[in-house]
């Protein structure tokens, strides 16, 4: 039988055409959600710097995913919405998985977006010019992201440690970004707990006193006194235990971001997030993001002393949780980033 290197070459095409319609297919069916739907609070923040980077370079496409952000004032509403169903996954802050234990509905963060919360606390030159202590905040306004949101529950732990109850002072919702701004320059309120490169503007232009900053791991050790978990992917337990394939495949995509971040330089970052979310100030944005860099996860692995950091935290102000019997180990899971870091060397 002669050989012909033609028809070989056709038929080695057909196969490999084959093989991969079939292996996609596979893909596809393992995957037992393709479209998730995930809340955020705040995605211009750097504090979800992952985030963005996974869907702008497109890596939950490259898992199969189509993914649908929507964002939210702040990561209580973003919450609220994976609570009332308009939601699959959250992209917000560890602790909420402790309070909503506590309250019998159980979640679960699956990959750890930072190692340090990134948020500081501010008084406002304008209307505290005087400032002199934590004690001074009792009856002002704090204009947070959001009610309920992790920087309220970042300045409540501040002012437990001064003293002070959340209900000595007023929290103010006010969004992560222009909004935040106009408050405190408007004097809506008179101190801030917020994130760059919201903060950074202020810094900039004299217009606070940092009280307390968790930008640097050092700070975060320094306020809390240990690891403190940040930005995560949360979900229901439920929805983990019934989609795991899909939980890995968003894992595998943060976990490639986390990566990417880790590597990039100012002006890859730049490149990578919409125009709106420098703030109109592309240098302040850059060495926003200078400062903060440390503070997001190489890995999306969670160390292991964080959750009894933000337990400790959260109890310091919400004495009703010290008689919650709370599993931390049920508040969040290593398994999936770990495999993610075995497929992204």
């Amino acid at each position: 039988m002669k050989f012909n290197l033609k028809q070989f070459a056709i038929a080695l095409a057909l196969f490999l055409a084959g093989y991969l319609t079939f292996n996609t297919n596979l893909f596809a069916q393992a995957l037992e959600k393709p479209k998730v739907s995930i809340a955020v609070g705040g995605k211009n923040l750097f504090y979800y710097l992952p985030l963005t980077v996974a869907e702008q370079l497109g890596y939950f496409k490259d898992e199969g995913l189509q993914v649908e952000i929507s964002d939210f004032a702040g990561g209580a509403k973003a919450l609220q919405a994976m609570v009332g169903g308009s939601a699959d996954v959250v992209s917000g802050a560890y602790e909420h998985t402790i309070n909503m234990q506590a309250k019998n509905q159980p979640i679960v963060a699956f990959v750890l977006q930072g190692r340090a919360p990134q948020i500081v606390l501010a008084a406002s030159n304008k209307t505290m010019p005087n400032y002199k202590s934590v004690a001074d905040l009792k009856g002002k306004k704090i204009g947070v992201t959001a009610p309920g949101s992790s920087t309220s529950i970042m300045a409540s732990f501040v002012l437990a440690k001064a003293g002070l109850k959340p209900t000595d002072v007023s929290f103010i919702g006010v969004g992560a970004a222009a909004g935040a701004l106009s408050a405190l320059r408007s004097g809506q309120i008179d101190a801030i707990a917020n994130l760059d490169p919201v903060i950074s503007m202020l810094e900039q232009k004299n217009e606070i006193k940092i009280i307390a900053d968790t930008r640097t791991l050092k700070d975060t050790n320094d306020v809390f006194g240990g690891p403190m978990p940040a930005a995560t992917l949360y979900a229901p337990e439920a929805f983990i235990k019934k989609y795991p394939n899909t939980t890995q495949a968003l894992t595998n995509a943060m976990v490639r971001a986390l990566k990417w971040i880790q590597q990039a330089g100012p002006s890859d970052i730049i490149k990578a997030v919409p125009e709106s979310y420098l703030l109109g100030d592309r240098a302040l944005y850059i060495s926003a993001f200078l400062k903060v860099r440390e503070a997001m996860s190489p890995d999306g692995i969670f160390p292991d002393a964080g959750p009894a950091t933000a337990l400790r935290t959260l109890q310091a102000f919400e004495p009703d949780l010290a008689s919650k019997k709370i599993d931390l180990s049920r508040t969040y899971t290593n398994e999936f980033a770990r495999k993610a870091n075995a497929k992204h060397k």
